[in-house]
């Protein structure tokens, strides 16, 4: 059979042949921000996750090579000899691939490409491939299309390009245009139609967020590193059968539903794309009109994977992305989960160090979840009041708008209605009150 990377050239695969090989390589250059920042990454640390990457791609990792420079050489990124080292490398393992993990101008790709004689790509790339490989619906399809399309325009050089002969007359183009310029108009031109497309998929997503804000059911939104556990939260807390495999960007596209509190309240959770670092910032903007769910969140769940080594990087690139999207003033409720694979010494060290409202969870045996939906419902009942309210049996339906937007304490039935003593936000206690006086 063919197993295609997309984006790339088919791969002939048999049920007995091994996956296709790759090498990944690597800078530590010395002396960067990651010296004075406790929670960035190693170059170590770096490679282990861009492995990871390329597992999910369906590639197996051969080799990995790291060199110390105090900066990326211009033609290469590695230096000269270090990259004759890699082609003995992909020689040797019989290597497919070369994964560099950082990224390569257009020039620097070609050389290498040359000089190995395999494909090469850099770690914004190998992201976009896996997206590509991951995305299911129409929405999914066009926002990765557009990534994909707005990075090719980046890379376009005349290294390689077949040029046509020059032909016309002074003042024509016509025939003796070049290739290159082809190019980079057909892509243009097809960046042009995604961005309409997408454009039109923004103001329908917009249309039903408005929705959501007229029927004032809070929105709650998972947020967190790719691979965190969220959507195996998500299926927790309401019950939606969602893939919860444990590979990197395994969602993509965005779901939303209902949660019900203990109390009977009413929440519209989403489950989000994962967060990584070094995100492309050609994904940033195609997926902004996803990415803006968590925006229209009144509260964030920001899901950690405690079990990880870099859990604190993670954390911090999560909030980084939250920053540049416009959401981190959004209260902000902090889950470890995966703390089943702890020991208990090392939960209470992560707990004791931690800021703000956080919990300990296990996801996938359910540790932790009631006390997590008690947090999430103080969490969006702190400004509102305890409101006494009589409603007749025959205006029962407004208790169900009371679930909704508020949490029911207690009900005292009469002949002709009940008495409903109840948690509400000033604005929405108003209105239920004129709707019952009226």
């Amino acid at each position: 059979m063919f197993l295609r990377i997309p984006g790339g050239k088919p791969l002939n695969k048999t049920a007995h042949e091994t996956k296709p090989k790759a090498v990944i390589c690597a800078l530590d250059v010395k002396g960067k921000a990651r010296d004075t920042d406790e929670f960035s990454l190693t170059a170590e640390e770096s490679v282990q996750e861009l492995a990871r990457l390329a597992e999910t791609l369906g590639l197996e990792v051969a080799a990995t090579v790291i060199q110390e420079r105090p900066a990326p050489d211009p033609a290469t990124y590695l230096g000269r000899g270090k990259v004759q080292e890699i082609a003995g490398l992909v020689t040797d393992y019989g290597a497919s691939y070369v994964l560099v993990d950082g990224q390569l101008s257009p020039s620097q790709a070609y050389n290498l490409e040359e000089i190995l004689g395999v494909q090469v790509l850099d770690r914004t790339e190998v992201i976009l491939r896996i997206f590509a490989q991951r995305a299911r619906t129409k929405e999914g399809k066009l926002q990765v299309e557009l990534a994909t399309k707005r990075h090719e325009l980046t890379r376009l050089t005349g290294h390689g390009a077949a040029m046509s002969s020059l032909g016309g007359g002074i003042g024509t183009r016509g025939p003796g245009e070049q290739k290159l310029e082809v190019d980079r108009r057909v892509l243009r031109r097809r960046i042009s139609q995604l961005t309409d497309s997408l454009e039109k998929v923004r103001k329908v997503r917009e249309m039903q967020r408005k929705r959501r804000r007229e029927s004032r059911i809070p929105q709650v939104s998972l947020v967190g590193y790719t691979n965190a556990g969220k959507s195996t939260l998500f299926r927790a807390l309401t019950g939606e059968e969602v893939l919860c495999d444990d590979m990197l960007f395994a969602t993509l596209d965005p779901w939303t539903r209902r949660w019900i509190l203990p109390s009977g309240m009413v929440v519209l959770l989403s489950d989000t794309v994962g967060f990584i670092q070094k995100l492309p910032h050609e994904l940033v903007y195609a997926f902004r009109a996803t990415l803006e769910e968590s925006l229209e969140a009144d509260l964030l769940i920001h899901v950690v994977d405690a079990s990880s080594p870099t859990w604190e990087h993670q954390a911090e690139t999560v909030e980084n992305v939250l920053r540049d999207l416009g959401a981190s003033q959004i209260p902000m409720i902090t889950v470890f989960n995966k703390i089943d694979m702890l020991p208990d010494k090392e939960v209470d060290n992560i707990m004791a160090g931690t800021k703000g409202r956080a919990l300990g969870i296990s996801a996938l045996h359910g540790d932790g979840i009631d006390e997590l939906a008690a947090m999430v419902e103080d969490e969006l009942l702190r400004d509102t009041q305890v409101v006494s309210l009589l409603v007749p049996y025959s205006m029962w339906d407004i208790v169900s708008e009371i679930r909704t937007c508020g949490s029911i304490l207690d009900e005292v039935h009469g002949e002709s209605g009940a008495l409903i003593i109840c948690r509400l936000n000033p604005v929405d206690a108003n209105r239920i009150n004129k709707k019952l006086s009226g």
